[in-house]
């Protein structure tokens, strides 16, 4: 039960529960990560990059940084890797060769339409047989639980 303070009264099971599912979360997260890698032989980000491509077409690696919500030093290091792979060209769009633009190639853009989506299936399977009323809830409650590592960030940069 929680106090007026938001803080649990001695009841520990409520958080051991928490910590419970989060952890099989991330469990299902990292066997989804090594079967994506095993038959695909790609990232988690770099699936994200790819279809990110797929579905806007040939972007610059600012815009692929800002849709999936990475800086862009970290998308310049996924892109090398897809380009390294054959997924991914970059593209001189300007005169003096400083603007430059991401494609996928052919095999990108097979890989991305026939690859799974960046969560597990079983999960989006799962929310289509749910009432809007009970997707509604967990909602809320993601939308919580990120909020509470937000501000944990927040406290940690103003420390240091």
């Amino acid at each position: 039960m929680l106090s007026k303070h938001g803080v649990l009264d001695g009841n520990q099971d409520y958080l051991k529960k928490i910590s419970y599912l989060i952890r099989r979360l991330i469990h299902a997260g990292e066997i989804y990560t090594k079967e994506l890698d095993r038959t695909y032989q790609v990232s988690v980000p770099q699936l994200l990059c790819l279809l990110s491509l797929y579905e806007n077409g040939s972007l610059p690696p600012s815009q692929i940084a800002k849709n999936m919500m990475v800086g862009s030093s970290t998308v310049t290091g996924i892109i090398d890797r897809l380009e390294q792979k054959g997924l991914v060209r970059r593209v001189r769009k300007s005169p003096d060769c400083r603007m430059i633009t991401i494609s996928l190639t052919e095999t990108g853009k097979k890989l991305a339409r026939n690859a799974p989506p960046p969560i597990r299936q079983e999960i989006i399977d799962g929310l289509k047989r749910l009432p809007k009323s009970e997707i509604e809830k967990i909602i809320h409650g993601l939308e919580m639980l990120v909020d509470l590592i937000d501000m944990q960030e927040l406290e940690v940069e103003q420390s240091n």
